[in-house]
C-alpha cells in the first residue's frame, strides 16, 4: 500500500523497568516501584534509575537520589536494576515491533520509530497501532504508548500524549495545531537551558515558536534554528534509519507438549520461512544460527553455530537448523517450545545524507 505521505510510529514501553519487575513479580502490581540503588532507609547513596507511575505520583522521578525518594515514599518497593533482564526483554519487544516495520530504528532500551509508510495509511495507521498494542502485551506482558505522525519528532511528541497505553494519531492537516498549545520543552533536545532561554525572549510554547521566522531562530540557535522551526511547524524531514541488529528470532509454542520429534522440525522449518522474510525484509545478512528448544517442565536449552561467513539463504538457515536439532531428537523428552534465531548481522554501509539530531 503505497503512500505520498509518511507514516512514522513512535512506540515507546511503558515505565520500562519497573514493567518488567511488576510482570516477573504480579505482587507488585498497583503499588509504587522504584528500580534504583539500595536506600537504606534513607541513607542510600545512588539515584533512582526509573519508577512506576504510582511512584510519580508521589514526586519520584529518574535520575533523582535514592535518598529523597525514599524521603517521598518510604512505602515503595525498591528493586536493583537486572539489565540482562532488561535486555532481553527489550529484544524480544523489538523483534515483534520490527515485524510491523518498512522501516525500523530502536533509539533505546524501550523506544523505536517505525515507518509503516507502504503499508498503512493514516485511516488505517489507528488498527495498525493496535495490533502492536496488542502483540506486544499479550507476547511480553507489557503495555506500550505509541504516537503517530508524519515525521519522527512529531511522533515522538504524540507517544507522550496520553501516557500510560496511549495511542494519539495526528496527520498532517491537524499537526500544526495539535503541536501548538503544547510546551516548548515538549520538543526532545529542548533541555533546561534552552527551555530558560526561549522563557527570557517571550517562548512557552511550541505555538510561540511557531509564531518565529525561520531567520529570527537562526539569530538565536545558528543553523539548529532552522531544526526547531521545522519541528515545530510539523515539518520536520529526519528518515527513519535501518540500525544493524542483534539478533531476530521466531519461536512456537506447542499447544500440546510434543513427542514426535518429526512435527518439531517441520514447525522449525516453517519458523525458518518467517523468519527469512524478516531477514530480507532488513536487507540483513547474518553470520549465527541458533535454535531454543524448550521440553516439558520448562527445561530449556540454546545451541548455536557460527558460519564460515555471512549470508542471507534461507537454505543454510533451515540446514543448520536442523544440524543443531540433531542432538535432541532420540531425547525421549517432549518438546514444549522450538524457537530459531540468527544474529553477527553484517553491518550496512552508511548511507546518511541528513544531519542527525541536534541536542
Amino acid at each position: 500500500m503505497a503512500n505520498n505521505q509518511r507514516i512514522i510510529f513512535h512506540v515507546d514501553i511503558d515505565s520500562f523497568y519497573p514493567s518488567v519487575e511488576i510482570r516477573e513479580n504480579p505482587s507488585f502490581r498497583g503499588k509504587p516501584v522504584i528500580v534504583g540503588a539500595d536506600p537504606k532507609e534513607g541513607r542510600g547513596r545512588g539515584v533512582v534509575v526509573s519508577c512506576s507511575y504510582e511512584a510519580r505520583n508521589f514526586g519520584v522521578r529518574s535520575g533523582m537520589p535514592i535518598s529523597r525518594a525514599y524521603k517521598l515514599c518510604p512505602e515503595a518497593v525498591y528493586i536493583r536494576p537486572d539489565f540482562a533482564l532488561y535486555g532481553k526483554v527489550s529484544r524480544g519487544v523489538m523483534n515483534i515491533l520490527r515485524g510491523f516495520a518498512d522501516k525500523f530504528e530502536q533509539v533505546s532500551i524501550d523506544e523505536a520509530f517505525l515507518d509503516v509508510s507502504e503499508r498503512a495509511t493514516f485511516d488505517s495507521a489507528r488498527e495498525l497501532a493496535l495490533r502492536i498494542k496488542q502483540e506486544v502485551e499479550v507476547r511480553e506482558s507489557l503495555t506500550c504508548s505509541i504516537g503517530v505522525a508524519p515525521n519522527k519528532s512529531s511522533a515522538k511528541i504524540a507517544s507522550e500524549f496520553q501516557k500510560p497505553d496511549g495511542l494519539t494519531v495526528v496527520p498532517l492537516e491537524e499537526l500544526k495545531g495539535f503541536l501548538s498549545p503544547l510546551p516548548a520543552s515538549a520538543i526532545s533536545g529542548i533541555g533546561k537551558k534552552t527551555e530558560e532561554f526561549l522563557e527570557s525572549i517571550g517562548v512557552n510554547t511550541i505555538g510561540d515558536i511557531q509564531k518565529l521566522s525561520g531567520k529570527e531562530l537562526m539569530k538565536y540557535f545558528g543553523k539548529t534554528g532552522v531544526w526547531l522551526w521545522g519541528v515545530a511547524n510539523g515539518l520536520e524531514e529526519i528518515e527513519v534509519k535501518q540500525r544493524p541488529m542483534r539478533s531476530l528470532s521466531a519461536e512456537h509454542t506447542f499447544e500440546k507438549d510434543v513427542s514426535d520429534k518429526k512435527v518439531v522440525l517441520e514447525k522449525l522449518d516453517e519458523l525458518a520461512e518467517k523468519l527469512h522474510k524478516r531477514v530480507v525484509l532488513s536487507d540483513a545478512k547474518f553470520r549465527v544460527v541458533g535454535i531454543k528448544v524448550r521440553f516439558t517442565h520448562f527445561q530449556t536449552f540454546l545451541r548455536e553455530n557460527t558460519l564460515p561467513t555471512v549470508t542471507d539463504s534461507k537454505e543454510a538457515m533451515v540446514q543448520e537448523a536442523r544440524n543443531l536439532f540433531r542432538e535432541f531428537y532420540n531425547n525421549p523428552k517432549k518438546v514444549r517450545l522450538i524457537g530459531l534465531y540468527v544474529s553477527g548481522f553484517e553491518e550496512p554501509e552508511s548511507k546518511e545524507s541528513l544531519e542527525s539530531w541536534v541536542t
